[in-house]
């Protein structure tokens, strides 16, 4: 399963609708910010992953907090404790992102049609349910920690992934996009293609 299938499933739908209703935008808008923030916040996770330090990191995490079991009671959490999940979510970007959050803040926004203080919300309550959605499914496959990259990838629609073609979009157009000059730093590239960087 690829991401662009979480995006379409049930949990996707209600995904959109919590966060279309906790940020008073309407559902296409919602809709459309969700379907960038995922890709950009696993997209900043497989460039951490590419590093020793960093896959183990990530790998620490997905074995304690971030396990898979808050998708559970996803719904519970969106309605009863959003404040928790962005809160969690902030700590989250902050390693994903570093000091690049507010450029693909800037990048959403942008594309979206949705204001910048909406954004900076909409990710951090995004950045637990992504960490929880990889912590299910490296949980599923027995991923260890110099597999994660690979992980990430294949959610992301890369290589190796011949499942997913027919659900496209999103991840299509993403594919060539996370590093295309080289330089190790998806984030640029995801700015510059996929968001349509800077006017």
């Amino acid at each position: 399963m690829d991401i662009s299938e979480l995006l379409n499933s049930t949990m996707g739908q209600s995904i959109v609708r919590n966060v279309a209703t906790r940020l008073g935008v309407n559902e296409n808008q919602a809709s459309g910010a969700v379907s960038m923030a995922i890709p950009a916040i696993l997209a900043g996770m497989n460039r951490n992953a590419q590093s020793e330090e960093g896959a183990a990191s990530l790998h620490n995490a997905l074995e304690s907090k971030h396990d898979g079991s808050l998708l559970d009671n996803l719904s519970g959490m969106l309605q009863g404790h959003p404040q928790e999940l962005q809160s969690d979510g902030d700590g989250i970007l902050g390693h994903v992102f570093g000091n690049k959050r507010t450029a693909i803040e800037q990048g959403i926004a942008q594309k979206s049609g949705i204001s910048m203080d909406k954004i900076g919300p909409l990710l951090a309550i995004l950045a637990p349910i992504v960490m929880a959605y990889l912590g299910k499914e490296k949980r599923q496959t027995n991923t260890e920690a110099g597999g994660l990259g690979n992980l990430l990838g294949g959610l992301l629609g890369g290589a190796g992934q011949s499942s997913g073609r027919s659900s496209g979009g999103i991840m299509d157009m993403l594919g060539g996009v996370l590093d295309k000059d080289g330089d190790g730093n998806p984030l640029n590239d995801l700015l510059g293609g996929f968001l349509g960087g800077r006017k």
